[in-house]
């Protein structure tokens, strides 16, 4: 159909639109499986910012028929939900999922679960976590285990969430669990990440999985200034935020000078694992670009962050645009400027690209500032397919209200306000804006 004024342009048939969580920051029912490395760093105080944990969260493993009645109710294809390994680790844990899993099917909604969004079992951290490469064969073992039960429902698998996010924030700057300041110390971590992935998808090839994925976050960065201390930091930047997780899954090697300082006699055949034949699509996380020039010598706020001053680079606000209540900029062009420049990057080296996460903290069941942000950042998605890049699908975190990490309950992206102390589910003006222009797609 025509697009009218406010409608959104019509993106092509087949595209996949879904909506996203994670295991952690909604299923509470922390009695029912072992401990995560954030159940051990929110205990302890001054971790989060509102003193609070998700012991309880959404309470999502006693309300996930309701949940999923609201997924079904939005309209969208997809649902994407986070499998928790220290659930998995508990007896009778997948048995959670094989019910969510029967429900989404049941109500016609594609299953897309993430083997890994951070919950880490205190287990293997205390006997080394990421920093020990035999935490890529655990995990591997633990793919197995979910893929023997799952898989006979699940078609399309996404094997890790943000491995730079988890790198930088948990392990370099302590920000989040388990809470490690490493610095450069912390890129083991990431090796062990992108090597986990690359015998996950190993274990689901031989469980009959055609469909795998990974969701790396991605942003442009934006040097500070023309100065060459400026663009040299930024491109530093770029490299460890971005190029450092795309550039061994798409090209099967690090960035010049880092696989050097990776662990492993055979980081080669190392590469080889993680880039030969374990993509069937590109997974996209985006919410902001950032802009980075030289050092300032002293600490950086940034995001609710400390950036120490100790870093060959600083992150600079983007002044001129509006800002969600993470005040993040919101810039939808940067999105298309995204999309555009993997293309250009990795060429033929890039399977399509699905969307994995999009979306964006604002307060209020009225929340105009979401419906903005959505429409401007799908306008923009179009306008990049429009340009030849291949996007097969966006799903748009979150579905509901959450526990936001080291930010606790004080900040929230759902299209679903959750009321924390009852626990009731009331949709938001976006959740309406979403599901009829869903409508409006399907004609």
């Amino acid at each position: 159909m025509a697009a009218t004024p406010d409608a959104l342009p019509s993106f092509p048939p087949g595209f996949l639109w879904g909506v996203a969580t994670s295991a952690h920051q909604i299923e509470g029912a922390v009695d029912r499986r072992g401990p995560s490395v954030w159940d051990a760093f929110t205990a302890e105080p001054g971790h989060v910012r509102d003193g609070t944990t998700a012991g309880t969260a959404c309470d999502h493993v006693a309300r996930y028929r309701e949940d999923v009645g609201l997924v079904r109710d939005l309209g969208v294809d997809a649902y994407r939900f986070s499998v928790s390994w220290p659930r998995v680790l508990s007896p009778g844990g997948l048995d959670f999922y094989d019910r969510l899993v029967d429900e989404l099917c049941a109500q016609g909604i594609r299953p897309v679960p993430t083997l890994f969004h951070w919950d880490t079992p205190l287990e293997i951290e205390e006997a080394g976590g990421w920093l020990s490469r035999d935490t890529a064969e655990r995990f591997a073992a633990y793919t197995a285990t979910v893929a023997a039960r799952l898989g006979d429902r699940v078609d399309r698998w996404i094997t890790l969430n943000e491995p730079a996010e988890h790198t930088l924030l948990g392990h370099a700057l302590g920000e989040h669990a388990p809470g490690h300041k490493l610095l450069f110390d912390a890129l083991p971590v990431a090796h062990h990440q992108l090597l986990a992935h690359g015998l996950a998808s190993r274990v689901l090839r031989e469980h009959g999985a055609t469909d795998i994925g990974i969701a790396n976050s991605h942003g442009p960065t934006w040097p500070a200034s023309a100065d060459p201390a400026d663009t040299g930091a930024a491109d530093l930047y770029d490299i460890i935020l971005n190029r450092l997780f795309s550039d061994p899954l798409l090209l099967g090697r690090y960035p010049d000078g880092f696989a050097e300082a990776m662990p492993g006699g055979d980081v080669a055949g190392d590469l080889r694992t993680i880039s030969e034949g374990t993509l069937d699509w590109y997974g996209v996380n985006y919410y902001q670009p950032t802009k980075v020039g030289a050092p300032q010598a002293a600490d950086v706020e940034f995001s609710g962050l400390t950036l120490p001053a100790e870093l060959p680079f600083s992150v600079r606000q983007i002044e001129g645009y509006p800002r969600t209540d993470f005040d993040w900029p919101v810039v939808p062009d940067a999105f298309a400027e995204l999309l555009t420049g993997l293309r250009e990057r990795y060429g033929d080296r890039l399977p399509p690209i699905v969307v994995t996460e999009n979306g964006c903290a604002y307060d209020g069941i009225d929340d105009q500032g979401r419906i903005a942000f959505l429409d401007g950042h799908l306008r923009a998605l179009h306008r990049a397919i429009g340009e030849g890049v291949d996007v097969r699908g966006y799903f748009v975190w979150s579905l509901m209200d959450n526990f936001e990490w080291a930010e606790g309950f004080t900040k929230r992206f759902g299209l679903v306000h959750v009321d924390y102390a009852t626990q009731r589910r009331t949709p938001k003006a976006s959740y309406g804006w979403l599901r009829d222009q869903l409508r409006r797609q399907r004609g």
